[in-house]
């Protein structure tokens, strides 16, 4: 384990500043999700304020379909019942052109599934099959329409923009499904740009070893490519990839939820503890926390959680080895 990817927000940041945490191993993520350019701006700037120096990535959104302009208190699922949302509710205005009657949508890392009843040229019309709020910035995932959903949408070509202009350390590619969509990136990007290339679709599975030779990283994000392949897959498949990557010799970050209850308490469970050190003897470069340190609690004990186990880890190799 080499590198911690620590996702900036309300909570690190702002709540708990860089100095308090802060290592040579961190990266420090924007999610270029949430926020407009100059919000992102200011964000970069604020990082190298608190740290000059600090390594940052600019985790581009990708064509990854999300919820905006909702209401406030977002919109009120109910199972069995329908809804409606506006095509104008969708970052991709075009979103309701690839749908069709029957089709089934995933939304939140899966946490909420719908059923397409029908669109027209205002809205988009579902069945949902949870009960719960769906709210701003949410993923929507509907499977197999992306072939034709252009591979960056404007916010990423400003994004990129940006990266260049900070001149930034690495850059994340989201939704990469073939070896065309990082040589795409690639001609925008300035050429010193690290380049971590995610893989969180079947299609990037399924075409990982064209990937592989075009890039140093890659990050497994277990989330989105959960909502592809179905979370009961996500073991199998993780081990896939990283044996790919070590065979290419490509530095793996893994993520999503791994320090989970560590949102709203200061200890992780005895499971992703287990969890954890399992992902640190696999062999991975790095791991990354996102709501952990961007919205969550208990930032600093999560931190001390990466280091102590990294710390452990290197004591264990060293008393195996004498």
């Amino acid at each position: 384990m080499k590198k911690f990817i620590l996702t900036v927000g309300p909570a690190l940041l702002h709540e708990v500043p860089l100095s308090e945490i802060h290592s040579d191993k961190n990266i420090y993520r924007i999610n270029g999700a949430h926020g407009s350019i100059q919000d992102i701006e200011g964000c970069i700037e604020e990082i190298r304020a608190q740290i000059p120096g600090a390594a940052i990535l600019m985790d581009l959104p990708g064509n990854k379909v999300r919820t905006k302009d909702l209401p406030n208190d977002g919109v009120e699922l109910i199972k069995g019942e329908e809804f409606t949302i506006p095509k104008e509710c969708f970052n991709y205005s075009d979103f309701y052109r690839y749908l069709e009657p029957g089709m089934t949508a995933w939304a939140n890392d899966s946490v909420f599934e719908f059923e397409v009843l029908g669109t027209d040229h205002e809205k988009i019309r579902f069945l949902s099959k949870s009960d719960g709020v769906l709210i701003n910035g949410k993923g929507v995932h509907v499977r197999g329409i992306h072939k034709d959903i252009p591979f960056l949408f404007e916010k990423d070509k400003q994004l990129i923009q940006t990266a260049n202009k900070y001149h930034l350390e690495y850059t994340g590619l989201s939704f990469v499904r073939s070896a065309d969509n990082i040589k795409e990136a690639k001609s925008l990007l300035a050429e010193d740009m690290k380049v971590i290339s995610k893989i969180e679709t079947l299609d990037a599975v399924k075409n990982i070893n064209q990937i592989l030779p075009l890039v140093a990283y890659i990050l497994v994000d277990r989330g989105d490519l959960s909502t592809d392949i179905g979370i009961i897959n996500i073991p199998r498949y993780q081990k896939y990839i990283i044996e790919k990557a070590q065979y290419y010799d490509v530095k793996v970050f893994l993520a999503t939820q791994i320090l989970k209850h560590m949102e709203t308490t200061p200890l992780p469970t005895i499971g992703e503890i287990e969890a954890l050190y399992e992902i640190y003897k696999s062999g991975v470069y790095g791991v990354q926390m996102s709501e952990e340190t961007a919205v969550g609690e208990y930032v600093k004990e999560v931190v001390t959680i990466l280091n102590d186990m990294y710390e452990g880890i290197k004591e264990e190799t060293i008393v195996n080895v004498s």
